[in-house]
Parts: C-alpha cells; sequence; structure tokens
C-alpha cells in the first residue's frame, strides 16, 4: 500500500465514529504524514456558517493515527500554517528528543519545513497529538488528533468508538473569537469556549445497538473546559485513565471526570431500548449543564438478549513499578491566579526575578510551581526544578495551593496516582495528566526511567502560557 493510499485510510476511518473490529485491527499503520494546514469546517452544525479552522491533514479533529504496540512508527510532519510550530505525542512514553517542546527537546518546525518523529510505543491505549508551539492559539484553531495504539490482544467488545470532544469559542458568523491569551482569564479558568464538538461537530445523536458492548475513548482536547459526562439510563466502566488500564469500575456518582488533555475509557453494555433515545449530560459546571448528544438506538431488535459475557479488563502495559520503600521524596506546590495570595502586591520569586503587584495583570507570569515561573510553550536553557537519577522510583506530593482547578501534565511518563487529600486512590490509577481541585493534595510515584528534560505543566493553556510549567531532569 502506497503512503498517500495509507493516509487516506487513516482519514476514512476519522471520518466513521463507529469502527467495526474488523477495521479496528486492520488499520494500524507504521507510517504516516501529518500536514498542518489551513482549512475550513462546519463545527456548529448545518444551519450555521463555516469556521476558519487549523486541521492536520484537513480536518478537525485531525486524522487518526494509529499505531502498534512495540513497533516502531515513523511521522513526517509537514507545517503549512504561518506560525513555527511542534508537535507533543501526548502520553507516549516516548525518548525525549521525539517529544515536541520548542527549544527544549527540538528546533521549532518552520512553515514549509517538516520533522520526522520516530518512536516505538511502548504502551497500547488511547493518546493524541497537538503542538507545542504558541499553542494556545495553535490547539484554539484546531491542531488535534487522537492517537490510537492497538493492543497485541484482542479485546472482547462489538464496536470501538472514539469521540475526541473539544470546545471552542465563536462569533456569531461562525467564526473563532480572536484575542488568545486574555490576562484575565488566563489567571482564573483559562479560555473555555461556547461551543462544543464531537468529532469536530456538534452532535444530535449517536447511533447504537441496544444489547452490543462498546468501548468509548473519550479525549478532551479542550483549551481549558473541564467535562463531568453523565450517561443517562446506562452504567459505562471505566477501564483505562490516560491510556493506562485500570482496575474496571464504574464513575462516582455516575459522573466521568475529564480535565483538558485527558482520556478515559469506557465499556458500556448498551442495555436501553430499541428506538429510544438516551442523554449524555455535562454537568460540571454549576447552572450549566448542556445536553453533550444523545444515545440513539436503532430500531433492531438486541444484538444479545443479556450482556457480553467477557471480562472488561484491558491488557496491562508494561509500566515499571515503583518502590515506594526507598523512593525520594519532593514536593511541588502549585502557586498564584486571581483570589490567592500571590496576588495580593506583596511580590515573589518568578523566573529569578522579584514581581510585584497583581500577576499577570502587568505583563508578568500569573501562575508559579514552587515560587518559580516559566512562561510560553518552552524554549532552550529551562532550569529544571528537580533532578533525579535514572532509575530511581520518586514519590512527588502536588499541593494545590490556588482556587482554581488545574491538570497537571508530565512529559515523558505515567505517574501511579497514590492519595488524594490523604485518601488512598483505589483501582490502580496511572495518568499522565493529573487533574487537581482548589486546595488538593495529590500523592503520585514514578519510575524516572526515561532520561532527559521533560515538562511538568498545567493543561490549562492559558495557565501553561502564563507561568504554571516546570522541568524535571531524569539523568
Amino acid at each position: 500500500m502506497s503512503r498517500r493510499a495509507l493516509l487516506q485510510v487513516g482519514a476514512g476511518l476519522l471520518l466513521t465514529t463507529a469502527l467495526s473490529p474488523r477495521a479496528v485491527r486492520a488499520a494500524p499503520s507504521t507510517e504516516y504524514q501529518v500536514t498542518a494546514a489551513p482549512a475550513r469546517a462546519r463545527l456548529a452544525g448545518p444551519a450555521r456558517p463555516e469556521t476558519d479552522v487549523w486541521t492536520y491533514n484537513g480536518t478537525v479533529p485531525g486524522s487518526l493515527v494509529r499505531l502498534r504496540q512495540g513497533e516502531p512508527a515513523r511521522l513526517t510532519v509537514d507545517s503549512r500554517i504561518d506560525q513555527e510550530t511542534t508537535v507533543h505525542w501526548h502520553g507516549i512514553r516516548l525518548p525525549n528528543a521525539m517529544d515536541g517542546v520548542p527549544g527544549l527537546t527540538q528546533p521549532p518546525i518552520k512553515p514549509g519545513e517538516t520533522f520526522v518523529y520516530e518512536f516505538t510505543p511502548p504502551d497500547a491505549g488511547t493518546f493524541w497529538y497537538h503542538p507545542h508551539s504558541n499553542s494556545l492559539e495553535q490547539l484554539g484553531r484546531g491542531l488535534a488528533g487522537a492517537v490510537i495504539v492497538e493492543e497485541r490482544e484482542v479485546v472482547a467488545i462489538d464496536r470501538d468508538l472514539l469521540w475526541f470532544l473539544a470546545d471552542w469559542r465563536l462569533t456569531e458568523d461562525g467564526e473563532i473569537a480572536s484575542r488568545f491569551g486574555n490576562r484575565m482569564e488566563a489567571a482564573m479558568s483559562g479560555r473555555v469556549g461556547n461551543t462544543v464538538t464531537l468529532n469536530g461537530r456538534v452532535s444530535e445523536t449517536e447511533a447504537v445497538r441496544a444489547g452490543e458492548r462498546v468501548r468509548l475513548r473519550l479525549v478532551n482536547g479542550s483549551l481549558a473546559r473541564i467535562m463531568a459526562l453523565r450517561f443517562e439510563g446506562h452504567r459505562p466502566v471505566i477501564v483505562a485513565i490516560d491510556g493506562q488500564p485500570c482496575d474496571a469500575h464504574e464513575p462516582e456518582r455516575g459522573r466521568i471526570l475529564l480535565g483538558p488533555a485527558m482520556r478515559v475509557d469506557v465499556m458500556i453494555d448498551m442495555q436501553g431500548e430499541p428506538g429510544r433515545r438516551y442523554g449524555v449530560i455535562d454537568d460540571f459546571y454549576d447552572g450549566l449543564a448542556y445536553r453533550l448528544t444523545e444515545l440513539a438506538y436503532e430500531e433492531r431488535p438486541p444484538l444479545r438478549a443479556h450482556p457480553l459475557d467477557a471480562s472488561l479488563d484491558l491488557p496491562r502495559n508494561p509500566l515499571p513499578e515503583p518502590d515506594l520503600a526507598t523512593a525520594e521524596r519532593h514536593d511541588l506546590t502549585l502557586q498564584g491566579g486571581m483570589m490567592s495570595s500571590m496576588m495580593t502586591g506583596t511580590g515573589s520569586m518568578m523566573g529569578g526575578g522579584m514581581m510585584h503587584g497583581m500577576m499577570g495583570m502587568g505583563g508578568g507570569p500569573a501562575w508559579a510551581i514552587n515560587g518559580m515561573s516559566m512562561t510560553g510553550d518552552g524554549h532552550a536553557g529551562m532550569e529544571p526544578a528537580l533532578t533525579f537519577q535514572r532509575g530511581r522510583s520518586i514519590v512527588l506530593a502536588m499541593r494545590n495551593e490556588t482556587a482554581w482547578w488545574h491538570p497537571m501534565h508530565f512529559h515523558g511518563h505515567s505517574l501511579r496516582v497514590l492519595r488524594r487529600n490523604g485518601r488512598p486512590v483505589l483501582h490502580r490509577q496511572w495518568q499522565d495528566t493529573v487533574l487537581m481541585a482548589p486546595k488538593d493534595v495529590v500523592e503520585v510515584a514514578f519510575v524516572a526511567d526515561n532520561p532527559g528534560d521533560w515538562m511538568l505543566h498545567c493543561h490549562v493553556i492559558d495557565h501553561q502560557m502564563a507561568g504554571l510549567m516546570t522541568v524535571l531532569r531524569v539523568a
């Protein structure tokens, strides 16, 4: 099969919401061409105008990348936008030189240039890719896509669905609102949009069949929007978080919490009535609940009378288990933002200099980790906050001393979540993006086995750009 044919297969799969098990097994490739370029998309429905967007391979979200666990992949990125860019393969434990952070791990890709990413994904699961250069605008204009790394073993399901969720701030004429980087928003909850799309469009219904078992891969590609999804009349079971299998369990209070950049895989046995519709509701923000879509059951008889008699558990990935008895322990404290003691005018050390007044309001950073701010997307000369000896087990206590939520993303590693506010976290949860509520204290552990300088930052992109970022070194 030619490279062009492979690209056409990948783009076609993206446009198909429901993927049959046969297609899922046949589609993975080891080589992809990814072109970042302007395009137009009808995001808000057939009655609304098209929107100028930036895309990977002409679609929003970008072409679905399907890889095989443990097999080398080669992804050539061609930039046709008028800004420097990079691609970060979010959640994949890959070599540092392939991580996509401009200056820190690679030179930026200039307009008209290409960069080849080569790595072997060790873990099966749901991941995604997006820019790490002017990421607030580039992600906000549509540059994002999903990566699925197939398990070596066949998973017992009837269908494998991907819901790539994103929100957009659209004007009345359907264009993306300008003024990225609003400083007031940067010191608060970030740029939350007014239009939410599912696989690149506002969704009225998603077709399902009674009796089938669906693996639903949820990806939150928003700049700042946190989601809490409820499936009316159904009992989804979480089987993986951020690409890493966990003990199968139902979500707390029936709500699947999905911060920006997080992924959650759920298994759903479709036990609704043929011909009926069931709402999928996002009610994270008080008083602002909305219907994301509806599960629309076909009229056909159920596929089976009883739920599929097969395990819900996914095969585990080869993650190194940290030795908690000998682990180094460190604290990372998140500071800043509006309604914070760091914005009272008392001054604070930020990036090596004393910042006075309301941080973020006068051109300075709005956020800090352990009193230090790193703004932007990444650059050369970023000094690490902590250095770990390769192979050591590490426990980090992350303390959110701010009044805002933060999905904290660590590059190049997955984190075993141990405790939240002193209480053990159940179900063997590993994450690369840990959602922290205001005043949360979350303890995580990992083995520092991947050498290099790795970013740790908030994935509310306004927060990252305004200082909530640091570097951890594995040497």
